[in-house]
């Protein structure tokens, strides 16, 4: 029996999936009042609990072999950054403490590509053991800094884990959209007028999830490896865009200054209709940065390989399309 913590979220969930896909018995950790419509479906256990409730973590994990640790707060938007410290980091503490006190097999935990220190233009980011939150931009980069650091220092007191960094996630199974997922909903809803250009790294989330899984068969104690994809610039999803679902897609590039003045405005705006902003001061921030990025040892140790970003931006569309019901 397994268990994976953030089991509803979109890696989450795609991790479940394909656990099961392998027969592996799967216990699945969601919050005491969440929906499980993104795995309920799905023939696994479900255990109630929290990352941040110690006490609960200890019941969930009986009879555990390994931890797949993803919850997690990936949006940082107005108002979360107390959550995003509580959870990202206090709850992997915990989880850590946890595993070492139920004596946990394996835990593998997904980190995040941010949690490393930015590379000057050109230069390839690669696994490195040195995480510091004063040397990355972000309260969420800060906070995978820091948690990853956590993890480390339970591998220095005989835990058994091992670390993964995706980078930006597209594809299948999102129940609860992205700032990605979100682009393709507006672009397929015809409301997409303009885009802002940058590049960025993006990873298949079935990929990832493989990756997860590879890590905790294959992985070294105390290693880490980065999962990514291949860089894309915004131009060029939007061209994907258009060849996949036959719909124009928006010629009008907006400013980069344009658009870091009026992204807080834009938070706000679809904080009120109550969905992901289509870009936010961090997400421009980003797609502004070095992103240059290297799965060979991933590639080298585990096995790991991606799919074509074409496929994985087909699959988002395609599932999406098929969903479109059901996301909130």
């Amino acid at each position: 029996m397994v268990i994976v913590t953030g089991a509803t979220g979109h890696i989450g969930n795609a991790l479940v999936r394909e656990l099961h896909s392998r027969k592996v018995a799967v216990r699945a950790l969601v919050l005491p009042n969440e929906n499980i419509d993104p795995i309920g479906e799905l023939p696994i256990e479900i255990a109630r609990g929290d990352v941040t409730d110690y006490d609960s973590l200890l019941k969930a994990f009986d009879g555990i072999t390994c931890v797949y640790h993803l919850a997690g707060i990936v949006n940082i938007g107005i108002g979360k950054r107390g959550r995003v410290r509580k959870v990202n980091v206090e709850g992997t503490r915990n989880v850590v403490q946890a595993c070492l006190e139920k004596k946990i097999p394996r835990l593998v935990y997904t980190s995040s590509i941010h949690a490393f220190e930015e590379l000057p233009r050109g230069q390839i980011r690669i696994e490195t053991k040195e995480f510091d939150s004063k040397k990355v931009k972000g309260h969420y980069a800060k906070s995978k800094a820091a948690a990853t650091n956590i993890v480390l220092k339970g591998v220095e007191k005989g835990l058994n884990a091992v670390i993964v960094h995706p980078t930006g996630v597209i594809g299948p199974y999102e129940f609860k959209l992205t700032n990605m997922g979100q682009v393709v909903v507006d672009f397929l809803k015809r409301k997409l007028f303009a885009y802002v250009d940058g590049t960025y790294d993006f990873v298949d989330v079935r990929d990832v999830a493989n990756g997860i899984i590879l890590a905790g068969e294959k992985g070294r104690t105390g290693e880490n490896y980065i999962l990514s994809g291949e860089q894309i610039s915004v131009k060029q999803i939007m061209e994907m865009l258009q060849n996949i679902t036959g719909l124009k897609a928006p010629k009008i590039k907006l400013p980069l200054w344009f658009a870091k003045w009026t992204a807080p405005l834009s938070e706000l705006y679809y904080k009120l209709l109550r969905q992901q902003p289509l870009y936010t001061s961090y997400s421009l921030q980003v797609l502004c940065s070095n992103s240059l990025t290297s799965y060979n040892k991933a590639y080298k140790e585990l096995g790991y390989k991606p799919r074509p970003i074409h496929e994985a931006i087909s699959g988002s569309v395609h599932w999406i399309k098929n969903h479109m019901h059901l996301l909130s």
